[in-house]
């Protein structure tokens, strides 16, 4: 499937297993930021909506105004962090090479590159939306 030319009736059609969309106040900030500290690609990104691809997975980024009508909208905060409880686990992804380059950005890490017992290396890193982005890898 080409990604940058999909209409959104078959890229609906398509998606099967679990998914995970992201409610965010701006797509491209949000994209920009994925694209920057984890190599993500964003396919067909607007003000309103991203596809985006970390491997060979995928996963949404809408924004609020897309949720008009969505039973969610009413659930979340005036006030960051709205991604609260939430890890996105990002396996395949450098955590000392990501945390550097957000640090230097000036995003929040609430805990820097370690080694933990089950295996990984991981760092946690919030995005202006609040969600907690975890890049790990095998020790």
């Amino acid at each position: 499937m080409n990604y940058e030319t999909v209409d959104a009736d078959s890229f609906g059609r398509s998606l099967k297993g679990i998914g995970l969309n992201l409610l965010v106040r701006d797509v491209m900030t949000e994209t920009a930021f994925l694209e920057t500290f984890f190599g993500m690609k964003a396919h067909q990104p607007t003000q309103d909506f991203a596809i985006i691809r970390y491997g060979d997975q995928l996963f949404q980024l809408h924004s609020d105004a897309t949720y008009g009508a969505n039973p969610l909208l009413g659930l979340l905060p005036e006030t960051p962090p709205r991604g609260a409880g939430l890890e996105i686990r990002l396996y395949d992804s450098d955590p000392d090479l990501a945390a550097q380059r957000a640090k230097a950005a000036g995003y929040t890490i609430l805990q820097q590159p370690r080694d933990k017992p089950h295996g990984l290396r991981e760092a946690y890193i919030l995005c202006d939306n609040g969600y907690a982005w975890v890049p790990s890898r095998t020790k």
